[in-house]
């Protein structure tokens, strides 16, 4: 998938806010939960998510989704990551 195609898909599933990020090569963020919802675009590198016990590796392309209030980690390959990242918050 590419950015523009990514924006497209945040905007229809209610996403409104977006970052661009990146992580340095080999950054691992520990298990940690987020308030709102996040979808992911990788654009460069590899990013490893873990959760439930379960890693799994994305690269450029690939998308992925974390619930808000589901714990995971993260972790940056030998060449960091970049993402697009999109959050959707929960309605107070």
């Amino acid at each position: 998938m590419d950015a523009r195609d990514f924006a497209d898909l945040l905007r229809t599933e209610g996403f409104t806010e977006t970052l661009t990020r990146s992580l340095p090569p080999d950054q691992a963020v520990p298990e940690h939960t987020h308030a709102f919802d996040a979808k992911l675009l990788v654009t460069g590198g590899a990013f490893t998510l873990t959760r439930d016990g379960q890693a799994t590796t994305y690269g450029p392309g690939d998308v992925f989704s974390v619930p808000a209030g589901h714990r995971h980690a993260e972790l940056a390959g030998p060449k960091g990551a970049d993402y697009i990242a999109g959050r959707r918050h929960k309605p107070a």
